[in-house]
C-alpha cells in the first residue's frame, strides 16, 4: 500500500493526541503557576524547619516531599551540607518543580583559600587569604553551568570570580608564589 501525505500526517497528529494531548490539555487547566521562590538550602541534607517552611507553607507545599525530592536530587551534586542555591516553581494545585544551582561563589572561594570564615573588615591593602588562578578556573567552570550563566564567556565568569574574591579580601596568586614569599623570610 502506498502513504500519502495526508495519511502520515494524520497518524501522526493522532499519535499525539493519544500520547499526550488529552492528558497536558486537563493538567494545564488544573494547574496554573502561582510564584517562583529563592531558596539556600544545604545539599543533601535538607529538613523541613522554619527557613523552608516559612517560604513554602504560604503556597500550601508539602515541606516534607520537597526536603525529600531536593535531597534524592543534590545528594550526587555536590558534596553533603554545601549551601545550594534552588529555584523552585509553585503551582495552584499545591504541585512544584525546582531547579538545583550552583553553591555561592563566596562560599567557594572561601573553601579554595581553606578559610571558615572571611574577614569582618577585609582591607584593600592587606590580603586575608590566597586562591590561586586553577581555583578562579574551576570555580568559574562550576558558575558557568547555572543556568543565567550558560551564555558568558569563562573568562567573564572568571573575571567575576576575581572580583568577589577581592571584595572578599582574598587575592588570586600563584601557588609558587607562596614558595617565594616563605623562602624571603627566612
Amino acid at each position: 500500500s502506498t502513504f500519502t501525505y495526508h495519511s502520515i500526517l494524520t497518524s501522526l497528529v493522532y499519535y499525539r493526541q493519544q500520547k499526550r494531548g488529552p492528558y497536558l490539555q486537563h493538567i494545564y487547566q488544573q494547574m496554573s503557576f502561582l510564584r517562583h521562590v529563592k531558596l539556600r538550602v544545604p545539599s543533601g541534607a535538607a529538613r523541613p524547619g522554619p527557613a523552608i517552611g516559612q517560604a513554602l507553607g504560604p503556597l500550601g507545599i508539602n515541606m516534607a516531599e520537597f526536603c525529600k525530592q531536593f535531597n534524592e536530587a543534590s545528594e550526587n551534586l555536590y558534596e553533603k551540607g554545601t549551601p545550594v542555591g534552588v529555584k523552585l516553581s509553585a503551582f495552584s494545585d499545591r504541585t512544584f518543580k525546582f531547579d538545583v544551582r550552583s553553591p555561592p561563589t563566596s562560599y567557594l572561594i572561601l573553601k579554595a583559600a581553606g578559610m571558615e570564615k572571611g574577614p569582618a573588615q577585609p582591607s584593600p591593602e592587606r590580603a586575608s587569604g590566597y586562591i590561586t588562578p586553577e581555583a578562579v578556573y574551576e570555580i568559574a567552570k562550576m558558575k558557568q553551568k547555572d543556568e543565567m550563566r550558560w551564555h558568558l564567556p569563562l573568562e567573564g565568569v572568571a573575571k567575576s570570580v576575581v572580583g568577589t574574591a577581592r571584595s572578599m579580601g582574598i587575592r588570586v596568586r600563584e601557588a609558587q608564589d607562596d614558595d617565594n614569599a616563605e623562602e624571603k623570610k627566612e
